[in-house]
């Protein structure tokens, strides 16, 4: 969604391009593969998830793809993909980027129970993902006792965390790999460790081994570990760079069609965060100048409630990979 913003292709119809972030797996969903056997699970995002993949696709303008089945539809899941808000940020707003002014800090531990685990090792090291053609992503290398590891530096062979390969399954995404392909592709555990194995569907994470090319990877002749699923490939940061940049927060602004400003953080993290913005700053992005604050409204859609712009920001606690939206208008 960021790259499509900051390439200026979310112009939708009018332009050259088509932000399409994909269907949304909310409700009763098949399994690519077993579309003859009709719904068969429930979606494995939370309530809090759906909402916020739900504003991040209206926000970048994405095309609304349901993908559960109509037939199965419960009142929740069917107020969130109608809700009147989000339709008209997705269809009537323009200017949709990625905010980069705000601060965020943790107000409650990790939830221990999201059913994901971060990648961090003893030595303080996280995982992340990034395009191939980044310096960072070099520097991994398959060991003797068939573990992939990464050094502290790219040129050191000291490993600082290392992963087992463990037998590819078959793939049940409709993704298809000849004999040859099998061979140079693996899954990825964690060594010592319950956790499962390495995940690439939202960013690199361990999650329970499944059959799917989500959690294929491959050992590039440039040292690099590529995900088959997403084509980017993984690096290793220290930790505190990683909670900055892959376990915290983000925001984005859209402007309607009548002067509103649309508002809505992210919470990447696996613990509740306060998310702050300067009233100084939104109006830089936005283009325009907030001069009578005490007549300006900002509502915070999901509540209700409206909050004073006159303290000079924008602050919310949103609990673990949840989101806010707030709506101004002077």
């Amino acid at each position: 969604a960021r790259s499509f913003a900051d390439a200026n292709k979310i112009t939708g119809l009018r332009g050259r391009s088509w932000p399409d972030l994909d269907m949304l797996p909310f409700g009763r969903l098949t399994d690519a593969g077993g579309v003859n056997q009709g719904p068969h699970r429930s979606t494995n995002l939370t309530f809090d998830e759906q909402l916020t993949q739900m504003v991040l696709w209206s926000m970048a303008k994405s095309p609304l793809m349901y993908g559960g089945d109509l037939r199965h539809l419960n009142d929740d899941t069917f107020d969130l993909i109608t809700h009147p808000t989000l339709l008209k940020i997705n269809h009537h707003t323009k200017n949709n980027m990625e905010f980069g002014y705000i601060h965020s800090e943790r107000t409650s531990e990790r939830n221990e129970h999201s059913g994901r685990s971060d990648l961090t090792n003893n030595g303080g090291t996280v995982l992340g993902l990034a395009t191939c053609n980044d310096k960072n992503t070099g520097g991994w290398h398959s060991s003797s006792k068939d573990h992939i590891c990464r050094g502290f530096g790219i040129q050191n062979d000291n490993a600082s965390f290392c992963m087992s390969k463990a037998k590819l399954l078959p793939t049940s995404d409709g993704v298809t790999m000849s004999g040859v392909e099998d061979q140079a592709k693996f899954h990825l555990v964690g060594i010592d460790t319950n956790d499962g194995c390495l995940d690439a569907s939202v960013s690199p994470m361990f999650s329970t081994c499944e059959q799917h090319s989500k959690q294929v990877w491959e050992l590039t002749e440039n040292g690099q570990l590529k995900s088959s699923y997403s084509g980017l490939c993984a690096t290793m940061k220290s930790s505190k760079e990683g909670e900055s940049e892959t376990t915290g927060a983000r925001a984005w602004t859209a402007t309607g069609d009548k002067g509103e400003i649309y508002l809505a953080f992210f919470n990447l993290d696996t613990a509740s965060r306060k998310i702050a913005v300067r009233v100084p700053d939104l109006e830089k992005v936005a283009g325009q100048k907030l001069a009578r604050k005490h007549l300006c409204t900002c509502t915070e859609v999901w509540s209700g409630k409206s909050r004073s712009l006159m303290k000079g920001d924008i602050s919310e606690v949103v609990s673990a990979h949840g989101s806010i939206l707030f709506e101004i208008q002077c």
